[in-house]
This record gives structure tokens, C-alpha cells and sequence, in this order.
């Protein structure tokens, strides 16, 4: 699946509006890696996503560059060796620690259409996104 940044999609988002997938994830996640094994693997979901989405791939723990979303400015929060970027504690609803993976999906004028915390199988992400098209 093509991917890009928070930086990348204002620019994207002036010249070609789309709706907007977000996917929170971590590199300690298991759930995270089987899914995106699955997700991958499905030819027509990724074909489905690379022509009518831009997808933002954030791991919070990881991201440590300050991030401009929605008119907002976001910082990485360390904490101890560890730490958060306060972007994922913004998308969240639960705003300690968000659950993984997280599935933030916002329409071409980066309203909130659908929150999806764990596991989002192929088929019904197929649907999800074939629903929001049709908006």
C-alpha cells in the first residue's frame, strides 16, 4: 500500500482531495503485524485504498518530529526511554494510552467518518471504505 506523511497530505490534499486513512499502530504490536500481513495480502482492498485514500502509517512511539494536523501543532512526549507523540493521544478516545492498532478515517474535508480500535479484517475494511466512497 502507498503511504505518506502529515506533511505530505496538506500539499496532497489542495491539489487532489481524498478521504484520509490513518493507522495508528506500534512495532511491538503482534495484532498489528498479523493485520497488516492480512490487509496486504488482499490485492483488491489494497488497489481500493491506493486509488481513493491517502493512508498516514504512524507509529506514536517512534514519531519523534513535531507534526501540523488540522491547524494544530503536535509534539513527541518522551517519557522515561519511552514516550508518546501527542497526536495519537488526540485521534484517541482513550486519551492515556490508545489502544492498537487504531483506524482513524476522515473524509476529503478531514471530518471524522468511522474510529476503529483492534483488528480491522480485510473484508470488513473493504466495506467500511466502499461506504465511505459512495458519500
Amino acid at each position: 500500500m502507498k503511504t505518506g506523511t502529515f506533511s505530505e497530505l496538506e500539499i496532497q490534499q489542495k491539489e487532489n482531495p481524498k478521504p484520509v486513512i490513518i493507522h495508528i499502530y506500534t512495532s511491538w504490536c503482534s495484532v498489528c503485524k498479523i493485520e497488516s500481513f492480512q490487509l496486504n495480502k488482499d490485492k483488491k482492498l489494497v488497489q481500493l485504498i491506493n486509488e481513493n485514500f491517502y493512508l498516514i502509517n504512524f507509529d506514536p512511539e517512534k514519531m519523534k518530529e513535531k507534526i501540523s494536523f488540522q491547524g494544530k501543532e503536535f509534539n513527541y512526549l518522551p517519557n522515561g526511554n519511552s514516550g508518546i507523540h501527542e497526536l495519537a493521544l488526540a485521534l484517541s478516545k482513550n486519551k492515556n494510552q490508545p489502544l492498537y492498532p487504531l483506524w482513524i478515517i476522515l473524509d476529503k474535508d478531514q471530518n471524522l467518518i468511522d474510529y476503529h480500535e483492534g483488528l480491522f479484517k480485510p473484508e470488513d475494511m473493504k466495506r467500511k471504505l466502499e461506504k465511505v466512497l459512495k458519500f
